[in-house]
């Protein structure tokens, strides 16, 4: 893999991962104020699309939809699995 590669898979994490702590804050925001939401639909994909790890933390620590096992179980399996491609890239550049 290039560096070039590796430079922008980088860039995509932090921008997704951004994101989704975002819509993660914006959506508390938004359920305490009585506005309308960010569906719950959006936010599963912005975790599945690489944000999870942070979606998670965010959702910890601002204590929004704990409660929801559809978050609090299926967020930690989005992270195992982009670990899983991680160490199987580093594993196929080997």
């Amino acid at each position: 893999m290039s560096k070039t590669f590796i430079f922008i898979c980088l860039i995509y994490f932090v921008l997704i991962s951004l994101a989704a702590s975002a819509a993660a804050c914006i959506d508390k925001l938004k359920a305490k104020n009585g506005k309308r939401r960010i569906s719950e639909n959006t936010l599963i994909l912005l975790g599945l699309f690489g944000g999870a790890a942070a979606e998670y933390i965010t959702m910890k620590i601002i204590r929004h939809k704990t409660r929801h096992n559809k978050f609090m179980i299926g967020l930690p399996l989005f992270i195992l699995f982009h670990l899983s491609l991680i160490f199987i890239l580093i594993y196929m550049q080997k």
